[in-house]
């Protein structure tokens, strides 16, 4: 786990530096703060309004007696999409965007409900109510 972090940790600021640097050469620095800027702000309005619409159907469910299993997954998404979006980069910025687009976010729910399976049962996670 520790090799993971340190990867990630590392090699995505690293990813982060040559992009910025290849693109900024390309297009100027100037335009490159610019774009950085804008994604961050556009971001934040799109992980705004998708997390408001989360928050409302997780409402609905609760009033209906529902567990919103899925919508609490899209809600972890959406926080991580706030995250990734946040953080300045091209690369982050592409992952963040695929995160909060409910298209690519359905995508992404199917390997994040295999992975929490594969961890309960690797794991044997006991749940126990008082």
């Amino acid at each position: 786990m520790f090799l993971k972090l340190f990867l990630i940790f590392t090699a995505v600021p690293v990813l982060e530096l040559v992009l910025l640097i290849k693109i900024g050469s390309s297009i100027g620095v100037l335009p490159t703060i610019f774009i950085v800027v804008m994604t961050a702000i556009a971001g934040a309005y799109l992980v705004r309004m998708e997390g408001i619409g989360v928050m409302t159907r997780i409402q609905e469910h609760m009033r209906q007696g529902i567990f919103p299993g899925d919508e609490l997954i899209n809600g972890v998404l959406i926080l991580v999409a706030g995250a990734l979006l946040l953080t300045p980069g091209f690369f982050t910025d592409v992952l963040g965007f695929l995160f909060v687009f409910p298209r690519s976010r359905e995508y992404i729910k199917k390997f994040a409900k295999v992975y929490i399976r594969r961890k309960m049962n690797r794991d044997e996670i006991e749940i126990h109510i008082s």
